[in-house]
């Protein structure tokens, strides 16, 4: 049985507005004409809205956002349904190909489905001039900027050339391809031994301090650090000799 997020959640409110004009519920699962409707107009606009929102969360940089909502199996045979509950399953991306749970709270035979929706949100974002082979050292010719859907594929994408200028590529990219830090190869910010700054964080305070690297600091993964006091903590390495620790 699926369960539902709450719905002040931002990814369960997506969902409960992912019912855009359009989507046709089968004529068995029409409620009645006095029920109230979750197909209304306006909520294509909410959702894209919703969306933004996300998309705020990871940059600044405006976006645009489409809605392509899917159809109900029409083999499905539907009981009329006074109250309509829209939710994201666990588990299920806010953005890209994802499923919408309908679940009837009202009516003769309960019953619970799910609709496919697609969710594009374009920005623009770093693109390979020409096609790139795996271990290119990028260059500042190699890069443009482009209106890419940054939900195409996992990876953060990349905005700026000097995110992406020096750094070798994991694997080929082909002419057009966004470029995003899963297609290029780590950075090692410092070696096992090495002093660092370590940088530790929570609801509203922050500390900085120095401490010595027990590993190796390979961009983005975990790392073991002592501080002066003697105290271990895991972050993760960030930048040159410096480590990050969310607390």
């Amino acid at each position: 049985m699926l369960t539902a997020m709450p719905l002040h959640h931002p990814a369960a409110r997506l969902a409960c507005l992912a019912l855009v004009a359009g989507m046709a519920l089968p004529a068995s699962a029409q409620a009645p004409a006095d029920a109230p409707s979750p197909l209304a107009p306006e909520l294509g606009e909410r959702i894209a809205s919703m969306a933004r929102d996300g998309a705020r969360q990871m940059s600044s940089a405006p976006v645009r956002v489409e809605v392509e909502v899917g159809q109900l199996d029409p083999r499905l045979r539907l009981a009329p349904c006074a109250k309509i509950e829209p939710y994201l399953p666990p588990q299920a991306p806010v953005w890209g190909r994802t499923r919408i749970g309908l679940r009837c709270l009202q009516g003769s035979k309960l019953w619970n489905v799910s609709l496919p929706v697609t969710v594009r949100v374009y920005s623009l974002a770093l693109v390979a001039n020409a096609a790139l082979p795996a271990g290119t050292q990028l260059v500042a010719h190699h890069l443009g900027l482009a209106e890419v859907d940054l939900a195409a594929r996992p990876g953060l994408a990349l905005r700026q050339t000097g995110q992406a200028v020096g750094r070798h590529l994991l694997h080929g990219l082909a002419a057009g391809d966004t470029v995003r830090v899963t297609d290029l190869r780590s950075r090692r910010w410092f070696a096992a031994g090495e002093t660092v700054r370590v940088t530790a964080s929570g609801p509203g305070w922050r500390v900085v301090t120095e401490g010595q690297a027990l590993s190796a600091g390979i961009e983005g993964e975990p790392v073991k650090v002592r501080v002066d006091n003697g105290r271990m903590l895991q972050g993760r390495a960030v930048a040159d000799r410096q480590v990050e620790v969310l607390l």
